[in-house]
């Protein structure tokens, strides 16, 4: 059995490794149309055949200069506004999204600027009250716990 070979000691080796995170500050994005003063959440119509959703990554993609993916519907805004002698009554449905690529500088021309601010500037800077309770609606949605099924 044991026939000249002599066994070798035992060796033991220990490794160290870590798991790593970083925080990543949340920012969101806001869009100043062309020719205005106004600031505000990339918006547009609804195509013949589009769904919402696909719109809402549409014109985030064309106002916004960035592609992003819908996490969830957050809710609609209403408003009147006038155009060309017709009193229209508008519905903006919005849904929470989150960034995928691009960059805020690659907007159309629609746009003048787009950029990501941290919330609070950049619910300073919203001009629409109606679109800065979307925004309040979109961090508590993006805060809120994610719940695990319990089927």
């Amino acid at each position: 059995m044991g026939e000249g070979k002599t066994k070798k000691p035992l060796k033991r080796e220990f490794s160290a490794g870590g798991v790593v995170f970083k925080r990543v500050k949340v920012l969101w994005l806001i869009i100043k149309p062309t020719g205005t003063d106004r600031w505000q959440l990339p918006k547009g119509k609804i195509d013949a055949g589009e769904s919402s959703e696909k719109t809402a990554v549409r014109e985030v993609e064309e106002e916004g200069g960035i592609r992003a993916k819908v996490i969830q519907k957050i809710g609609s805004e209403q408003f009147f506004f006038f155009f060309e002698g017709n009193r229209i009554l508008k519905t903006v449905l919005f849904y929470l999204m989150e960034y995928i690529s691009g960059n805020p500088k690659n907007h159309d021309k629609e746009v003048s600027e787009s950029i990501f601010l941290d919330f609070d500037e950049a619910l300073d800077k919203l001009t629409f009250k109606n679109e800065k309770e979307i925004l309040k609606k979109a961090k508590e949605l993006f805060e809120r716990p994610k719940q695990e099924s319990l089927v």
